[in-house]
């Protein structure tokens, strides 16, 4: 059963009472495998969506369709109410993918002049440097940049043409922590502008932090539709956690046949419950049994991924 809410984001620029992406029965096929299954998805003008699911789940193909890579199977997309080739061809959409379109010998500024002379109009080159945070970096050569600092490159490529849409896939897979926080910075600052932003990530602390909506999909369908807070929110229950020396898996068990207990795991003097009834469940480790440092948390995002996905990660 899909799970649908409304978007806490309002419309922002864009072309009024037309969805920045609009797909209808969306299917695409590859033999005997249906990657997208159905899909109708609307996005407004001015939202940022996080586009998430397990490895598999259509993701990609979607995204795919949308930029016009592929065209789907049955039904239809379209990007602020024509083609996606169309959109693609008018500067209204760019994307920032995992990999690849860069020249390793270029420098920064020159990769980027270099696209923009493939553009009848652009914005100029030390703007969209400045924008993707990488003005300090024009004359370094691309090859010695790291794996963050090229994300934030094709940022700045895809900032070229002022599009309406952005698309983002994986974009920050393989940057570390510092890497992933600056492009995510870059990318915020430039949406306040009132850019729709569509991104896929593995990362789902990423979707929890910047995106106004989540659109959860799972084997090519989806599964859920709403802010990132009613997305956690599916996932009902908190998680318990507390220190208990010597714990055995018999004692655990005693624990997990406890009313309103889903699960029970043992991380070494560590026990991690998973319950309906929080309340009930700290009185029994507190009352009856040696567990200390007791902490009780809401279930997060990851939490209902699994719960609809059926994907533990």
């Amino acid at each position: 059963m899909t799970h649908t809410f409304s978007s806490a984001a309002a419309p922002a620029t864009g072309r009024a009472g037309v969805p920045a992406v609009g797909l209808r029965g969306l299917t695409k096929r590859f033999g005997a495998v249906t990657a997208v299954d159905g899909l109708d998805l609307a996005i407004e003008p001015g939202e940022i969506v996080a586009f998430l699911g397990p490895n598999g789940a259509g993701k990609t193909s979607t995204i795919d369709m949308v930029l016009g890579l592929s065209r789907p199977d049955a039904g239809t997309v379209e990007v602020y109410g024509t083609s996606p080739r169309s959109a693609v061809a008018h500067g209204l959409v760019s994307a920032v993918m995992q990999t690849g379109g860069l020249l390793k010998e270029l420098t920064v500024r020159e990769t980027v002049e270099l696209t923009a002379a493939l553009f009848a109009h652009t914005r100029p080159v030390d703007e969209v440097l400045q924008r993707a945070g990488i003005s300090a970096l024009a004359g370094r050569r691309v090859g010695k940049c790291s794996g963050g600092e090229q994300q934030r490159l094709r940022f700045a490529i895809a900032l070229l043409p002022e599009p309406e849409l952005l698309i983002l896939d994986e974009p920050t897979t393989g940057m570390d922590v510092e890497g992933r926080r600056d492009f995510w910075s870059a990318i915020r600052a430039d949406a306040e502008r009132g850019r729709t932003v569509l991104f896929a990530t593995h990362y789902l602390e990423e979707a929890d932090a910047y995106a106004d909506r989540v659109v959860l999909i799972s084997r090519g369908r989806i599964v859920a539709d709403g802010t990132p807070a009613e997305i956690r929110a599916l996932s009902a229950g908190r998680r318990l956690s507390a220190t208990w020396d010597g714990v055995t898996a018999a004692e655990a068990a005693a624990v997990r046949a406890l009313p309103g207990v889903e699960d029970v795991e043992l991380r070494g003097d560590t026990v991690l419950v998973h319950a309906a009834d929080s309340d009930a469940v700290a009185r029994h480790l507190l009352t009856a049994t040696p567990a200390r440092d007791l902490q009780i948390t809401s279930r997060g995002l990851e939490d209902a991924f699994i719960a609809l996905t059926g994907d533990p990660r």
